[in-house]
């Protein structure tokens, strides 16, 4: 069994019980990432500006993780409100260029606080064997 390993950054303050990410193996699991400040203050904005923001907190994480959006595999989507779609689409295809990670995408279920959130899955190189073996 691979250890865990939990992935914190300064953007990840908040009194709620959860990592920013995890790390086990070659895989990360990124928590919902959403358009916060240092601090993890909400920073209400237009759907593009708070998207942009959230992108560049996963981008943060996925570093500290040793991984790119280059190594994402999965993303889950969350977004307000379904005129946000086309704007949405338009910025994803940005952050993931073909070919895309698989994908889902819910709608309507963050409840006003906040216009997007995403959580991914990323495959990233094996740790480094500790043991002095080689492959």
């Amino acid at each position: 069994m691979s250890k865990r390993q939990d992935i914190q950054h300064l953007g990840s303050a908040t009194a709620l019980p959860f990592s920013p990410a995890v790390r086990v193996g070659n895989l990360v699991f990124v928590s919902g990432q959403a358009s916060v400040d240092a601090a993890g203050a909400i920073v209400h904005d237009t759907f593009e500006n708070e998207m942009r923001r959230t992108m560049l907190n996963l981008i943060a994480v996925l570093k500290l993780a040793g991984a790119t959006l280059a190594d994402v595999v999965q993303v889950r989507s969350y977004v307000d409100d379904p005129a946000h779609l086309s704007a949405y689409n338009q910025l994803y295809r940005e952050y993931f260029p073909a070919p895309q990670p698989a994908r889902t995408t819910l709608l309507r279920c963050l409840g006003g606080g906040i216009k997007f959130e995403i959580d991914v899955i990323a495959v990233v190189a094996p740790p480094p064997d500790n043991h002095g073996t080689s492959h």
